[in-house]
């Protein structure tokens, strides 16, 4: 998965070594979306992305991301574990006209265009038939 914003928190790195005797490290972020209504969305780098992707304050980024859940003693919680991270511009999303520009004129999908007018011979709708008297209904 992938998203666009500014780094708008950068943690300090934390480190220590697991139960097996491994190191590890990690970075935490907060990236802001900047959308009409901004999403703020923590994640982070662990092990050797951390150092791979050294981020600051005000950089405008592009996030390769996995999001994992996980169980701990009967409650879940979820991480968003960065993978990739690459310098980004404010581009509109696809589909969308730069800022000030108009929407471009729609195109209807292929077989979605105007009837064709029915061949000679060709399938003609059943007449509808007359009301008859006993007939109440108001439509």
């Amino acid at each position: 998965m992938e998203i666009v914003g500014r780094i708008i928190v950068a943690l300090p790195e934390m480190s220590g070594t697991s139960k097996q005797g491994n190191p590890w490290k990690k970075r935490e972020y907060v990236l802001e979306t900047q959308e009409n209504y901004p999403k703020k969305v923590h994640f982070d780098f662990f092990g050797d992305r951390a150092d791979q992707y050294p981020l600051n304050v005000g950089d405008m980024i592009k996030l390769s991301f996995d999001i994992e859940s996980r169980e701990y003693n009967g409650r879940w919680f979820t991480s968003i574990r960065g993978w990739k991270s690459e310098p980004a511009t404010m581009d509109a999303p696809a589909g969308m006209p730069a800022p000030g520009q108009a929407f471009p004129d729609p195109v209807p999908p292929v077989g979605y265009g105007a009837p064709a007018a029915p061949a000679a011979g060709g399938y003609q709708a059943p007449a509808m038939p007359a009301p008859s008297p006993s007939d109440d209904l108001p439509f």
